[in-house]
């Protein structure tokens, strides 16, 4: 029913919308859905090339066990208290997971997403390794080859506070990650370019390497003037903050 949780044969009905290039709008008047329920769930389980309808429920499944473990396990601890802001936690957890599987859809593998995910969401935008092992539920170790994936992609920066390490991801850090492609885009297009003599100026592969670093070399420039052009927008001022945070925040 409209509301409830989605069944297998809904999912398969989705799988068989999106196979057939519908939008998220008409196969959610199909099953007298709403679009955003369409949406958030082709979003969090591959997106609409890799969605698998029985893969989908047996997440789903799992996710569910795992959300009434976790608070199974929490009971009274301080992070089931109400949130800042006047954030709903229930919101606020199902928002991290579908901003999780938007990353994971782009290409970061899950853990990196899942890290990157829970720093872009906390105010302070940095986490200790202790921090994120205990938010996210796993070992410290699987957040350190998280982020060092990620400093190699240069979205995430790392602190150091005595001896421990604190990661950092902030406006700049976004700008940084932006430079970063433009650089890769550009080495792969003179790679490119290095092979032309080696096949032939004039043949179809020689061709072929031609075009594609040109194309490359074009759209790291745009990317990188785009970037820059854009930079501003990062440091843009937050609107104020209401009455009664803004008197929390405030300097003693």
């Amino acid at each position: 029913m409209p509301g409830g949780r989605l069944t297998q044969q809904e999912r398969r009905q989705i799988a068989r919308g999106l196979a057939d290039g519908l939008a998220y709008a008409e196969i959610a008047r199909q099953l007298d859905r709403p679009t955003s329920t369409v949406t958030r769930e082709v979003t969090r389980n591959g997106g609409p090339a890799g969605y698998r309808a029985d893969t989908a429920h047996r997440a789903t499944e799992q996710r569910a066990h795992r959300k009434k473990a976790a608070v199974s396990s929490r009971g009274d601890r301080p992070d089931a208290a109400p949130q800042p802001y006047g954030r709903d936690a229930a919101e606020v957890s199902a928002y991290e997971e579908v901003l999780t599987n938007v990353l994971l859809a782009s290409g970061a593998p899950l853990m990196m997403s899942r890290v990157l995910a829970a720093l872009s969401i906390s105010d302070s935008g940095s986490l200790t390794a202790a921090e994120l092992a205990e938010h996210l539920r796993v070992s410290p170790a699987s957040v350190s080859k998280a982020v060092a994936f990620l400093e190699t992609q240069s979205m995430v920066r790392r602190v150091r506070e005595g001896r421990r390490e604190r990661y950092v991801v902030d406006d700049d850090i976004m700008h940084q990650s932006m430079m970063a492609s433009a650089r890769s885009t550009a080495q792969v297009a003179e790679t490119a370019r290095r092979g032309v003599p080696v096949l032939g100026a004039g043949s179809p592969a020689g061709n072929r390497l031609e075009n594609m670093a040109r194309y490359l070399e074009f759209v790291s420039e745009s990317i990188e003037r785009a970037a820059e052009q854009a930079r501003s927008i990062l440091y843009t001022r937050a609107p104020d903050l209401p009455e009664e945070n803004a008197e929390e925040d405030a300097p003693a």
